[in-house]
């Protein structure tokens, strides 16, 4: 053998060793981030500074990493067709939700928000968000199949708060009355359980 097909011999088996320890590392890494997958990646000061999660009975993802934080200022458009921002909400909490029609999970949440929504009335506003790009078109029909009693059709079909908050759907984010963020939860849960009442009254 000649010392340059020997050289390529070791050169490729240095390149085939270097592919199998990243293949089996990959395992671990998806271990690791199976709770955090569906939440915006953290900077390392805010995971240092984050009190170890809750796990909701109901699934879901509960992120406090955020506490304190102001809500974005996008604009997004409320029932009467005109543009409005989470300030306009301060003076009592607000649970914020967004979602989208082509949302598996979004969907079959959206009931127990409106029972929530209506168990709450007078003390927390709800008030879900749709991001999908067609706007009306799309969830006006939807908003009419299910007949809520409570929830009304904002839309943000610019996708401005999905955008502002890096997230992925759905996200349900709790402010207080002052309009700091309290925790949010990414991921579909129970909002008319005892545990999601708990949760909310976190909100002052």
């Amino acid at each position: 053998m000649s010392s340059r097909s020997a050289i390529v011999l070791l050169l490729g088996i240095n390149l085939l060793v270097a592919g199998c320890d990243r293949q089996s590392a990959a395992p671990e890494q998806a271990t690791a981030n199976t709770d955090a997958a569906a939440a915006p990646a953290a900077s390392p000061d805010e995971v240092t500074a984050a009190p170890a999660p809750m796990a909701p009975p109901a699934g879901g993802t509960l992120d406090r990493s955020h506490k304190g934080e102001a809500a974005p200022t996008a604009a997004f458009e409320a029932p009467d067709g005109k543009p409005v921002t989470i300030a306009a909400f301060k003076g009592k909490p607000l649970l914020l939700n967004l979602w989208a029609t082509w949302c598996g999970p979004c969907v079959a949440e959206m009931p127990t928000l409106d029972a929530a929504a209506k168990s709450l009335a007078g003390t927390v506003r709800v008030v879900a968000v749709s991001q999908d790009l067609e706007g009306k078109a799309k969830v006006a029909p939807f908003f009419a199949a299910r007949q809520f009693t409570t929830l009304q059709p904002y839309l943000d079909p610019k996708i401005g708060l999905s955008t502002a908050y890096g997230a992925n759907l759905p996200t349900t984010i709790l402010y207080d009355s002052a309009g700091k963020e309290v925790w949010r939860m990414t991921g579909g849960y129970e909002w008319n359980t005892p545990a999601a009442a708990t949760l909310i009254a976190e909100a002052k």
